[in-house]
């Protein structure tokens, strides 16, 4: 007998990006096992002052066949009794939260308690962040009192685990890692790749890729470009690929300051679903110099689509990519990430990467998250 099963995060009509990614790719995994799902997500997502894209919401068409209920204010306490009594009904067997901001804490943990007045559904949520990037007033509060609201936890990085376990010691909780985004379509030749996106096929390109905030240090790596070694490298050519979350000025400056213009693509609208296999295809390393991090998707994406990576020894980022294997972790620092880069090509490791990445990226397996998820809801 199939199962019901509601997720309560981002999804269309806002715009892709990570979560509400991972949210309708969960969905279909759900679905795939057999299950019968629905998706529950934000009219309003974020005040226009704490939001600092140009856009929240979509203009690609909605993912097909999902169930998607758009009921969710984030600063409408009505709203959050509406979608809490609308779940609570439906009596679902499980209920999965998505959780990555204290912001959220009092809409999420709200209807989390109404929904468990119905004393039957399993109430999980997948904490992305317990400790946020950029702290705020209030961020502990606003976090513990959604937590509380919960009845068991999963984390895709062990650094969030053991965020998690100092507020949230008795509850259950486990570690699986972020399955693969493998909802971009599939590979395709790089010089395919450079024709839809108008770039030249004879220069080789690092990417960086999705939003720009201050925490993923994309100064780092515009520094580590400059690096001389690097200089003397002008077959070698970045792209960033990510709207600016935060003032592009202090980029802008650096670019100049470091005289990088003709080595740097800058492609910072937002990067529509339809395109990102494009960047990842014209890429022949990714690049990640996070100054520090929980976990990121855009390590899923590189391992769907076969290509090494550079990341920083930071947060949850090391966990998935095997140094000398996959690709290289480095500290983040400039020079660190430059001898990297230089390494990769001046050693033609490429293809000796991408052998081990086709074998590798097997674990990271949607039916494979599905399965943990409900052993979890199990032992609730």
């Amino acid at each position: 007998m199939a199962k019901r099963v509601v997720i309560v995060g981002p999804a269309y009509p806002l715009r892709g990006g990570g979560m509400a990614t991972f949210n309708e790719r969960l969905a279909y995994a759900f679905k795939e096992a057999g299950d019968e799902v629905e998706i529950v997500t934000f009219s309003l997502q974020y005040p226009s002052f704490l939001f600092p894209g140009k856009s929240q919401y979509s203009d690609e068409p909605a993912p097909e066949g999902l169930s998607i209920k758009v009921l969710i204010n984030s600063i409408n306490p009505v709203s959050w009794w509406r979608a809490g009594n609308y779940i609570r009904k439906q009596r679902p067997d499980l209920v999965v939260f998505r959780f990555w901001l204290p912001f959220m804490g009092p809409a999420l943990g709200t209807i989390a308690r109404i929904i468990r007045r119905n004393k039957y559904s399993k109430v999980l949520a997948i904490t992305d962040n317990v400790v946020p990037h950029e702290k705020r007033p209030g961020d502990v509060s606003f976090t513990r009192y959604f937590l509380r609201a919960c009845h068991g936890f999963i984390t895709l990085s062990r650094s969030v685990q053991q965020d998690l376990q100092r507020l949230e010691p008795n509850k259950p909780a486990v570690h699986l890692p972020h399955p693969l985004y493998d909802n971009f379509g599939e590979s395709e030749k790089k010089a395919e790749a450079c024709a839809a996106l108008g770039l030249d096929p004879k220069y080789n390109y690092l990417l960086f890729f999705g939003f720009i905030r201050v925490y993923k240090g994309l100064d780092l790596l515009l520094q580590a470009m400059a690096d001389a070694r690097l200089a003397q490298r002008p077959d070698i050519k970045l792209i960033i690929a990510g709207e600016f979350y935060e003032d592009a000025a202090p980029y802008h400056k650096l670019i100049a300051q470091l005289q990088l213009q003709d080595r740097l693509l800058l492609r910072t609208d937002f990067i529509p679903n339809a395109v990102v296999r494009h960047y990842f295809c014209a890429a022949s390393l990714v690049v990640q110099p996070y100054k520090h991090a929980t976990q990121s998707g855009v390590t899923q994406i590189a391992y769907h689509f076969d290509k090494p990576m550079v990341v920083t020894n930071v947060g949850g980022l090391a966990e998935l990519v095997p140094d000398g294997e996959v690709g290289y972790v480095v500290a983040p620092d400039p020079t660190e990430i430059a001898t990297a880069i230089l390494d990769f090509y001046t050693s033609d490791k490429g293809l000796y990467f991408s052998q081990y990445i086709h074998t590798y990226k097997k674990r990271f397996s949607w039916s494979r998250f599905v399965q943990a998820v409900w052993e979890l809801a199990d032992k609730v």
